[in-house]
C-alpha cells in the first residue's frame, strides 16, 4: 500500500490551494484594508458525475470538464466584482501530487463503490479595491459565499440536473492543513440506522416511530427518547446484537475517506449517538483512532434496558469534539466533522469545516458543504483532492 506524499512539509492540495491564492494575490489590486488570510476568496469545486446521461442534457459534446469550465467562465464574465481562476488550469495545479491510497497498481481501494467523477476547482477574486472594500466585513461575506453558491448551483442544475455538488468556502480554509476529523456512525459511515435495525430485529418498530415521532413534535427531548427507545431493548440477546453488526455496511467510499485521511495526517474519530456495541465494530474495520458512543448496558447475554450516562447526545458530539483536539493540541480551526443529521448540527459549528453527507435538508442549510452525488468519497473532493483513481 502505497500512500501520499507531502511537499515542503504540507498536504499536497494544501500547498495547492496556497500556490493559487498566490496567483490571486498577484492578480489583485493592491489593498491595505485586510489582512491577506482574511480576503473575500473564494474556493469553487464542482464535482458532477461523468455519467451525466443525453436526456439531463444534449449539449454536452466536449468533456464533461471543459462544459463546466466553459459554464463558469461565461457566469464570471457577467459578475462585475469578481475574477476567476481556474485552479485546474494553473500552475498551482503542478503543485500536488497525488493525493489518495492506492496499492501496487495505482487501483484505489477494491470494491469500494467510487462514484466515477470529474471535479473543476476555481478561486474567485475581487475585481476591485471597492469590491475588497464592500466585502471587507464578515457579514458580507457570508452573504456573497450564498449568493455565489446560488447562482451556480442553479446554473448547473439547468444543465447537469442532480448529478454534481458545488461547494463555496472561503479559500483561506484550504490554505492551511486540518488534521483532527469526526465522523458521525449511522446513515455516514455505514449505510444504516442501528436502532432501525434493531427495531425490526426485536419487532418493535412501531412503538419505536411512536417515540422518534413525538420527539419530532417537541413533546419529548433526545435524551427522553433514547431512554424510551433503550428500554424497548430490555431483554433482548446478544446474539441478535451480534447478527445485526455482522449484517452492517459500510458507506460506498469510506475506505477510501479514511484511509486517504489517515495518509494525509489526519487523527479520525467516530463519534455517535448509537451504541459502542456495533461503534467499536465499524471504527476497526476502518482503522479510526478512537470511537465514542453510548454504552448498551448487557447482563448475561441480555440487554437490560439501563441508559449508562451520560448520553451522547448533540452536545455531547461537540463536547467531545473540542475535548480531543485540546487533547491532541489541535485548534478547531484544524477540525472537520462529517455527519447527515440534526444531533451533528453542535459539532459541525465547532469545527473549521462542517460537512453534510446526504444530509437532511436542514442539515444541508447549516452546514458548510453539502456532499449529495457521491460516496463518502465527496468529502476528499469538497476538501479539494483531485479526482481519485480507479484503473483497473
Amino acid at each position: 500500500m502505497t500512500t501520499s506524499q507531502t511537499l515542503n512539509g504540507k498536504q499536497p492540495t494544501v500547498t495547492m490551494w496556497q500556490t493559487a491564492f498566490d496567483e490571486c494575490l498577484n492578480k489583485m489590486p493592491v489593498t491595505n484594508v485586510v489582512s491577506k488570510q482574511d480576503l473575500p476568496i473564494f474556493a469553487v469545486i464542482i464535482t458532477a458525475n461523468i455519467n451525466v446521461s443525453d436526456d439531463v442534457n444534449d449539449d454536452l459534446q466536449q468533456p464533461l470538464t471543459q462544459n463546466i469550465d466553459n459554464w463558469i467562465t461565461a457566469w464570471a464574465n457577467q459578475q462585475a466584482q469578481w475574477d476567476l481562476l481556474n485552479v485546474n488550469s494553473s500552475d498551482a495545479a503542478q503543485a500536488a501530487s497525488a493525493c489518495f491510497v492506492s496499492d501496487d497498481k495505482n487501483n484505489v481501494i477494491e470494491n469500494d463503490r467510487l462514484t466515477p467523477i470529474d471535479t473543476c476547482k476555481y478561486l474567485l477574486y475581487p475585481s476591485s479595491v471597492d469590491a475588497i472594500k464592500h466585502l471587507s466585513y464578515p457579514e458580507k461575506i457570508t452573504a456573497a459565499a450564498h449568493v455565489i453558491d446560488e447562482q451556480i448551483t442553479a446554473m448547473l442544475h439547468d444543465k447537469l440536473g442532480n448529478q454534481f455538488d458545488c461547494h463555496i468556502l472561503l479559500a483561506s480554509k484550504l490554505t492551511k492543513p486540518h488534521k483532527l476529523a469526526f465522523f458521525d456512525m449511522d446513515s455516514t459511515l455505514i449505510e444504516q440506522e442501528v436502532i432501525v435495525e434493531l427495531a425490526k430485529a426485536t419487532n418493535i418498530g412501531d412503538k419505536v416511530n411512536e417515540i422518534t415521532e413525538s420527539a419530532m413534535r417537541g413533546e419529548i427531548d433526545f435524551n427522553e427518547s433514547f431512554v424510551q427507545r433503550v428500554a424497548l431493548l430490555k431483554g433482548t440477546s446478544t446474539e441478535v446484537l451480534d447478527e445485526i453488526n455482522s449484517s452492517l455496511t459500510l458507506s460506498a467510499g469510506a475506505k477510501t475517506t479514511l484511509a486517504t485521511l489517515k495518509a494525509m495526517g489526519f487523527y479520525t474519530v467516530l463519534v455517535s449517538g448509537g451504541f459502542t456495541y456495533f461503534a467499536k465494530h465499524i471504527a476497526k474495520k476502518l482503522n479510526m483512532d478512537e470511537f465514542h458512543a453510548n454504552e448498551l448496558d448487557t447482563l448475561d447475554g441480555m440487554v437490560t434496558g439501563d441508559v449508562v450516562l451520560p448520553i451522547v447526545n448533540g452536545e455531547m458530539k461537540a463536547a467531545i469534539v473540542q475535548k480531543i483536539a485540546q487533547q491532541k493540541g489541535i485548534a478547531l480551526s484544524e477540525v472537520i466533522c462529517i455527519g447527515d443529521g440534526a444531533n451533528d448540527l453542535a459539532m459541525m459549528a465547532v469545527a473549521d469545516i462542517g460537512l453534510a453527507y446526504r444530509a437532511k435538508p436542514i442539515v444541508q442549510a447549516k452546514a458548510d458543504l453539502a456532499i449529495n452525488c457521491t460516496g463518502l468519497e465527496g468529502v476528499l473532493y469538497a476538501l479539494g483532492v483531485n479526482a481519485l483513481s480507479q484503473k483497473k
